[in-house]
C-alpha cells in the first residue's frame, strides 16, 4: 500500500493518485508494498527502493548509506507497544531530491498520529527533509512515552517485592512468582527499547552529515533531536540495570523463604532428637537394664524427653535462630 502526501501551506495532504501529483509529493510511505508498488515509487524517485531482506541487515554500512545522491536509512522501531511484547521490525527512509520515501511493514504508531497532525497544523512540513525531522521527532516522542510507561511499571514491582501485601508464605511464593515473569517481560521490553534507541543514535548522526538545504533551523532541530535519542538511550540503561537489579532482589528474596522453611525443618528435627534418643533407649529389650523396674521409669522417661526437646528450643530461641 502507498500512501502519499503533498505539501499545502506548510501542511501534509494525502492523495491518491501518485501519478497524478508526481511532481507535488514529497513524502510516500510504503506499507507493506507490492513489486509493482516498489517499481512504481522506484521510478518516481530515480532511485531503487530498499528489500526487505536489505532492511533487515545488521550491518551499519547495510542500514546507512548514500548512493547517486541518495541516502538510506535504516531503523529498528516498535509497534503494538502498549504491551510488553512489541513488534520490532525495521523502517527504511530514503532522502533523495527533497522527497522522502518510508519503507515499512508493520504498523508503529507515530506512522498514524504524525500525518494526522501534520494535516491538521502547520508543522514547518516543506520538503522531505523537514518531514522526516518531523517524523523522528515523533518516533522518538513515542518511545519516551514507552520509556516512562515502562519506569512507572518497574516502580510497582519493586513494590511488591520490599514492601508485599501477603503475609502468608505460600501467597508471597506465588506473587514472586508473578513478579519474575514481570521482570522477565519488562527486560524483554528494554532490550527491544535499546536496539531501537542505538539505531535511532546511529541514524541521525548519519542524517548530521547529510548535506540539506532547508536551513540552519532544520539543523538544530536534528541536534535536538540527537540529544534527545541519547538521553532516552542513558534512561533505558538506568531502567535496564535497575531490572536486572530487581531480579536480583527478588531471587534473595525467594531464597530468604527457602532458607527460612529450610531452618524451620532444621530446628524441630534437632529439637526431637533428643526424645527420639531416649525413647530409642527405652525401647530395647535387654535382659539387664535396671530401669525396667522402677515403678517410676515410665514418667521419668517422659519427663527426660520432654526436658530434652524443650531445652533446645529455648536454647535457640536465645540466640535468635527462630
Amino acid at each position: 500500500m502507498i500512501k502519499a502526501y503533498i505539501v499545502e501551506n506548510e501542511r501534509l495532504r494525502p492523495v491518491d493518485d501518485v501519478a497524478a501529483h508526481a511532481g507535488a509529493i514529497v513524502w510516500a510511505d510504503l506499507l507493506s508494498p507490492t513489486p509493482e508498488e516498489k517499481q512504481a515509487i522506484g521510478d518516481w524517485l530515480g532511485v531503487a527502493v530498499p528489500t526487505r531482506e536489505e532492511m533487515e541487515e545488521i550491518e551499519i554500512s547495510s542500514r546507512l548509506y548514500s548512493e547517486n545522491d541518495a541516502h538510506f536509512m535504516t531503523a529498528t522501531l516498535p509497534a503494538q507497544a502498549d504491551g510488553d511484547r512489541p513488534v520490532m521490525s525495521p523502517v527504511a527512509f530514503v532522502l533523495a531530491h527533497g522527497r522522502l520515501v518510508t519503507v515499512r511493514f508493520h504498523e508503529p504508531r507515530a506512522f498514524q498520529t504524525f500525518p494526522q497532525r501534520a494535516e491538521k497544523a502547520a508543522l514547518g512540513c516543506t520538503s522531505g527533509e523537514t518531514v522526516l525531522i518531523n517524523l523522528l521527532e515523533v518516533i522518538v516522542d513515542r518511545l519516551a512515552d514507552i520509556l516512562e510507561r515502562a519506569g512507572r511499571e518497574i516502580g510497582e514491582i519493586a513494590q511488591g517485592i520490599f514492601h508485599p501485601a501477603e503475609t502468608k508464605a505460600s501467597k508471597r511464593d506465588r506473587g514472586f512468582q508473578i513478579i519474575l515473569r514481570k521482570i522477565g517481560r519488562k527486560e524483554h521490553l528494554l532490550s527491544n527499547l535499546q536496539d531501537s534507541l542505538l539505531t535511532l543514535q546511529r541514524l541521525t548522526g548519519f542524517l548530521g552529515a547529510v548535506p540539506m538545504n532547508s536551513g540552519r533551523e532544520t539543523r538544530t532541530r536534528l541536534k535536538t533531536l540527537a540529544r534527545d535519542v541519547a538521553s532516552l538511550a542513558d534512561h533505558a540503561d538506568g531502567l535496564s540495570q535497575k531490572i536486572n537489579f530487581l531480579l536480583d532482589a527478588t531471587l534473595g528474596m525467594i531464597n530468604i523463604e527457602q532458607s527460612a522453611i529450610i531452618k524451620i525443618f532444621s530446628v524441630v528435627a534437632v529439637v526431637f532428637l533428643p526424645p527420639t534418643l531416649v525413647a530409642s533407649i527405652y525401647g530395647m529389650n535387654f535382659d539387664l537394664m535396671p530401669e525396667l523396674k522402677w515403678s517410676f521409669g515410665y514418667p521419668l522417661a517422659i519427663i527426660v524427653m520432654v526436658l530434652s526437646a524443650i531445652l533446645p528450643f529455648l536454647y535457640f530461641k536465645r540466640r535468635g535462630w527462630l
